[in-house]
C-alpha cells in the first residue's frame, strides 16, 4: 500500500472515531423505546420519510457530479466512483416491490405509509411543489414541516448548494440510513406478527434496504469518500465536520419525532 493510500485509510479511522460518539446518540435514542404501537409507526413514518427522500437527494447530488448526465457524453471522474454511484442508483431508484414491479425505495416507503394509515399528504405536497420547480430550500422554510424535519433538511441542501463533493460523499457514506438500531427491526417484526396487514410493506421496505444498502454498498461508500479527499488534510477536515453535522441534524429530527409522541 503506497504512502498516500495508507495517510487516507489513516483519515478514515480518525473520522470513524470522531463520529463514534454521535453514532452511538442515535442509535441508542430514546426514541426508539417509546416506539410500541402502530399508531407510533405512524408519526414516525411521518417525519422519517423526508429522511428516505433526502438520501436520494444526496445520491442525485452525487450523480450529477461524479458521473456524466449530459449530452454530448464525456468520461468524469474516476470509473470506481462512477460504478458505485450507477450502482447505488439502480438500487435506490428501480428496486422490486413484493408484485415483482420496479419502484424507487421513496415510493416504496410511501406505500408502506399508506399500507399504515400514516398521514402522507405533506410529503406529496413538498414533492408537488417541486414539481413546479419552485426552489427547494423556499419550499422547505415555507411548509409546515413536523418538528426536527427543517432543520434536516435544510442542512442537506445548504451542504449540496456548496458544491463540495468530498463533504457530500461523507455524508451519504455516515451520516445515513445505516443508523436504525435492531431494536426498531424488532418492533416492527413484532408489530407484523400481530397485524401484519398493516406493517407488511414497511417489513418489506427495511428487509431491502438492508439487502440492498447493507455492507456493500456502505463499504464501497467509504472508499468513494477516500478516493474524493485523498491525502488532503483540508478535506478530511471539511468531510469529518460535514459527516458530524448530518448527524446531529438526524438527531434533532429523532428528538422532535419523540417530541411529537410524547405531546400525542
Amino acid at each position: 500500500m503506497s504512502s498516500s493510500s495508507l495517510q487516507s485509510q489513516h483519515e478514515l479511522t480518525q473520522l470513524q472515531a470522531h463520529l463514534e460518539p454521535l453514532r452511538q446518540q442515535l442509535i441508542e435514542h430514546p426514541l426508539y423505546a417509546a416506539l410500541q404501537t402502530p399508531q407510533h409507526l405512524q408519526r414516525f413514518t411521518e417525519s422519517h420519510v423526508y429522511a428516505v427522500w433526502d438520501f436520494m437527494s444526496l445520491l442525485k447530488s452525487l450523480q450529477q457530479t461524479l458521473t456524466c448526465v449530459q449530452v454530448p457524453w464525456l468520461p468524469t471522474a474516476s470509473a470506481n466512483t462512477r460504478y458505485l454511484i450507477n450502482e447505488i442508483v439502480v438500487g435506490e431508484e428501480s428496486d422490486v416491490a413484493p408484485d415483482g414491479s420496479r419502484t424507487s425505495h421513496f415510493e416504496l416507503y410511501l406505500r408502506a405509509m399508506q399500507q399504515l394509515g400514516a398521514n402522507t399528504q405533506p410529503i406529496q405536497h413538498l414533492v408537488d411543489r417541486l414539481w413546479g420547480n419552485e426552489p427547494v430550500l423556499e419550499v422547505i422554510n415555507t411548509l409546515a414541516l413536523p418538528a426536527g424535519v427543517q432543520v434536516f433538511l435544510q442542512f442537506t441542501f445548504e451542504l449540496i448548494g456548496r458544491g463540495r463533493v468530498h463533504e457530500v460523499a461523507a455524508v451519504f457514506a455516515f451520516g445515513r440510513e445505516d443508523l436504525i438500531p435492531d431494536l426498531f427491526h424488532g418492533l416492527v417484526n413484532r408489530l407484523h406478527e400481530q397485524s401484519s396487514e398493516k406493517v407488511s410493506l414497511l417489513k418489506y421496505y427495511l428487509e431491502r434496504h438492508i439487502e440492498v444498502d447493507g455492507d456493500h454498498h456502505s463499504h464501497l461508500a467509504s472508499a468513494m469518500t477516500m478516493e474524493l479527499c485523498g491525502s488532503d488534510p483540508k478535506r478530511w477536515m471539511q468531510a469529518r465536520e460535514a459527516a458530524a453535522g448530518a448527524l446531529r441534524s438526524r438527531i434533532a429530527l429523532w428528538d422532535g419525532v419523540l417530541s411529537n409522541l410524547e405531546q400525542r
